[in-house]
């Protein structure tokens, strides 16, 4: 049965088999992005090396993450407004094409552009996924669907680095983009048969001026932290102020528009609640320092190790195993015991606790001290992450759980984008400087060496002289380590306000269900029964009817 066999008129029957093939449905397109985000890690310093783009590396992450940003909150409303389902495919489809334009990329700026229209998919993949998770599972269930994600997430973490590294090391760079092609077109066929949920029509106009002043306000905030941690550009040039000026200006047209608008993209009643507010602040802070450090430990790890890109790859996957493994934990916890304020400020302990020992981080650190410092580092994450989210779905009314989801996430990916765009520059000028320092110690002249770190990649890098391979990984350390510094009063900052996160209730209604969408539970399964048993006796009568026929012909 697909989505058009359903009438507008009749509610959706959320049998527990409804439920898991919808689920299936998620599945597909959450390994979609998943796969590709851990392929690109692997692949990225022969991509940036490539294409002579070392020095703006933090671009293809701020690119993706920015073009993310923008458009949550856009997917999570018109997902209230109009259904989910044709959005999800819409998302599917972009992040597929998109993928084609990075494996048809031949310059930097190029391949970033097609990077951010990824992110417009892979935006809309992310957030409807969580969103239609919440409108067929009630709050108090929805931890052991965490299992099959979980799996899902383990499944692209040792994936994609075994495929980015074999495609690095074996064919090229562009084949971590080509195989999104099948896996994009099988996801999309997946959901177009298996994502069964009802259309809606629109019963008020499209909120286009809060649409454009939100996507302004982000994309100036992004630039200002950009150019202010730029070395080209710093926190005193007129340029930097220009992007400050023009986030103030939007921010406060934004917030004049949504006032006043009939069904904001993102409605203010929503700061009114202190449990959404602290949620949403502990996603904020975490995103600075979660998305910051992750964007550039698989690069050092892979210059560090001296390593194949795929066996550098798995280098990250204790982060994984200890994220999945906290994560489906205290899923599975929470919905037996209702209870979930201990698992952030546990979760912001230990997070905190491993950002300080990365701090340690040097040139000599042991490769397996490295993997036991991210498993530290995941598990923490595990514990907030979802739990967060589970949070913020459960203390909104169940018309605005798509647009609480997004904003939401849409915080979380707003301190994402200034953590990679603010410490990323550091860690790049730092490491652009150093870099220099070692060719033009080794001999190189200015030029040259300036030429030597825009396209360093790990094979060139293979093929220096000892003590120049040294030096690379020193510059590496020394511009990575003291990054972590500064993500720890981020960090000190959410395991503070998990502390005030009140607990509630959650709820045992799914949300389809509470708004007169689906019918669940038990009633559900019995209306089915009868559904098949009628369909059965229908089959059989006009089977019969055939059969007497049959003579008569």
């Amino acid at each position: 049965m697909t989505s058009t066999d359903l009438r507008d008129d009749a509610p959706l029957l959320l049998t527990q088999r409804r439920i898991w093939i919808i689920f299936s449905a998620l599945i597909a397109g959450m390994f979609l992005a998943s796969l590709d985000q851990t392929i690109v890690s692997t692949a990225m310093p022969t991509i940036v090396g490539d294409l002579g783009g070392v020095e703006h590396q933090a671009w293809i992450t701020t690119a993706y993450l920015l073009a993310t940003t923008i458009v949550m909150p856009i997917y999570g409303k018109f997902g209230d407004v109009l259904g989910r389902r044709n959005l999800f495919l819409f998302a599917i489809a972009v992040f597929t094409l998109a993928s084609l334009g990075c494996a048809l990329s031949d310059d930097f700026w190029s391949f970033v552009v097609f990077r951010a229209i990824q992110g417009l998919g892979g935006g809309g993949m992310m957030i409807l996924s969580q969103a239609i998770i919440a409108d067929i599972v009630p709050a108090n269930e929805r931890g052991k669907y965490l299992g099959p994600l979980g799996g899902i997430f383990g499944l692209s973490a040792v994936a994609g680095p075994l495929l980015g590294g074999f495609f690095v090391d074996h064919l090229s760079w562009h084949w971590a983009f080509w195989i999104n092609l099948p896996i994009g077109a099988a996801a999309f066929l997946i959901a177009w048969f298996a994502l069964t949920l009802p259309t809606k029509r629109p019963e008020h106009g499209i909120d286009v001026p809060g649409v454009v002043l939100l996507s302004a306000a982000t994309t100036c905030l992004i630039f200002f932290s950009e150019f202010g941690g730029n070395a080209d550009h710093g926190w005193g040039a007129t340029s930097t102020w220009l992007w400050g000026a023009g986030l103030l200006v939007a921010v406060c047209g934004f917030v004049m528009v949504e006032s006043r608008a009939e069904d904001p993209i993102i409605p203010l009643s929503l700061f009114r609640s202190s449990i959404f507010v602290i949620s949403t602040a502990i996603g904020f802070t975490l995103g600075m320092g979660m998305f910051a450090a992750l964007a550039f430990l698989p690069t050092f790890l892979q210059m560090s190790s001296g390593t194949s890109a795929a066996t550098s790859g798995l280098l990250m996957l204790p982060m994984m195993v200890g994220l999945m493994g906290t994560s489906i934990w205290s899923g599975i916890r929470i919905s037996r015991t209702g209870r979930y304020k201990a698992y952030p400020i546990v979760g912001a302990a230990v997070v905190g606790a491993a950002m300080l020992w990365l701090t340690t981080l040097t040139a000599d650190t042991a490769i397996w001290v490295i993997c036991v410092q991210i498993f530290v580092f995941g598990a923490g994450l595990g514990l907030i992450m979802q739990v967060v989210v589970l949070v913020v779905q459960n203390s909104v009314p169940v018309d605005q759980i798509g647009t609480a989801t997004s904003t939401n996430n849409y915080f979380r990916e707003v301190g994402a984008a200034l953590g990679v765009a603010i410490f990323g520059a550091m860690f790049t000028n730092r490491l652009s400087e150093r870099l220099t320092d070692v060719f033009t110690s080794s001999g190189a002249s200015a030029s040259d060496a300036a030429s030597a770190t825009a396209t360093l990649e790990p094979s060139v890098m293979q093929q220096l002289p000892e003590p120049v391979q040294d030096g690379i990984v020193s510059a590496y350390a020394d511009a990575l380590a003291p990054v972590f510094w500064y993500l720890v009063p981020f960090i000190a900052v959410a395991f503070v306000l998990a502390l005030f996160l009140k607990e509630i209730p959650l709820s045992d209604v799914a949300g389809m269900v509470a708004r007169g969408e689906a019918i669940g539970g038990e009633e559900a399964e019995r209306l089915d029964a009868e559904q098949r048993s009628a369909a059965a006796v229908t089959d059989q009568d006009e089977q019969a009817t055939e059969t007497d026929d049959a003579p008569r012909r």
